[in-house]
């Protein structure tokens, strides 16, 4: 598919980054080559589990690895942004775990030191690269649902309240919108673009971050979007394109390898069903690979500006939460 794999770092060694390295086995793109922790025993730890040859005790020895091509930044989110930034100054292409950033002043300093220096950068929304949503694009390409009328999303999980937990805790960049709405927002984005009216409600968890968030989405088209978040429940996590002439169904859940639906207003469905190896996360890794193989600096299926333009969206519905608290 590409020249030669291209050659990973891994910044972090939690759990997303273990998930990574597992489904990177699985295609001949890229291969994971170093790891940095803030602690040898964890780099050792995550190299041993994963057959790593370079282990780092911390990012800055990293990102001075000359053997890496592109750095995974895998850290919790308030992370983000120092990482991704110390990887671009230091020459190395990043990929850095969704949520980008804290917020959208983050996420636009990022990408100006990407595009100063001609390096790659890309949100890590590995949900846009899964072959369910290449079917939904096609889809959508090609006019079957007429006019796009509206689109819902949800994504809810259950967990038990723990104050250290990071979804629970503020220095983590805790809270339901920015771990869990941040696909219903990112998936709405993709189908209609950049919301021209917002409507929010929010209740706060026992530590003050968000527990449950509901968004109202606006656009100039007239298209609506209604898309939920919550740490509180477990909730279908399914989502819906609907337009005049048919409307696509997404099975839950919607952000991983699933199946959808083409549901006519007149005729059959057209079901398509998901095969899949692994969680998917490769092929976020295979796009990347694709663009620097061909010399581009973002991936046309998530552009940078409309991972600005997501943090300006979640900057707002953060902001009325507050106001309405």
């Amino acid at each position: 598919m590409v020249d030669s794999p291209i050659r990973w770092g891994i910044l972090g060694t939690g759990g997303i980054a273990s998930t990574f390295a597992t489904d990177l086995r699985l295609t001949d793109s890229g291969v994971a080559v170093a790891v940095g922790s803030r602690s040898q025993g964890s780099a050792d730890r995550f190299a041993d589990e994963f057959g790593i040859a370079s282990r780092h005790a911390s990012y800055e020895s990293l990102v001075a690895d000359a053997d890496v091509d592109v750095i995974y930044v895998a850290v919790p989110h308030p992370m983000h942004h120092d990482n991704a930034i110390l990887a671009l100054r230091a020459g190395k292409h990043v990929l850095v775990e969704k949520p980008f950033t804290m917020n959208a002043a983050e996420a636009r300093e990022i990408v100006w030191v990407a595009r100063e220096n001609g390096l790659f950068a890309m949100e890590a929304m590995w949900t846009r690269f899964l072959p369910h949503v290449a079917v939904i694009r096609d889809w959508l390409a090609r006019g079957v649902l007429g006019d796009v009328v509206a689109v819902t999303a949800d994504h809810g999980q259950w967990f038990a309240e723990d104050a250290e937990f990071r979804l629970f805790a503020p220095e983590l960049g805790g809270g339901a919108l920015l771990d869990l709405g941040v696909y219903p927002v990112s998936f709405a984005s993709m189908v209609l673009g950049t919301p021209s009216r917002i409507v929010s409600m929010s209740e706060p968890a026992f530590t003050g971050v968000d527990a449950q968030t509901s968004m109202l989405f606006g656009y100039d088209s007239g298209a609506q979007a209604v898309l939920t978040c919550t740490l509180r429940a477990k909730s279908p996590t399914t989502a819906a394109i609907v337009g005049s002439d048919a409307r696509i169904e997404v099975e839950g859940d919607f952000y991983a390898p699933t199946t959808v639906t083409l549901v006519p207003r007149e005729g059959d469905p057209v079901r398509v069903e998901s095969v899949q190896e692994g969680r998917g996360l490769h092929h976020q890794a295979d796009e990347v690979a694709r663009r620097l193989d061909a010399g581009d600096v973002e991936s046309s299926l998530m552009p940078l500006d409309e991972t600005i333009s997501i943090m300006e969206t979640m900057d707002t519905v953060l902001t009325q939460a507050r106001q309405n608290a």
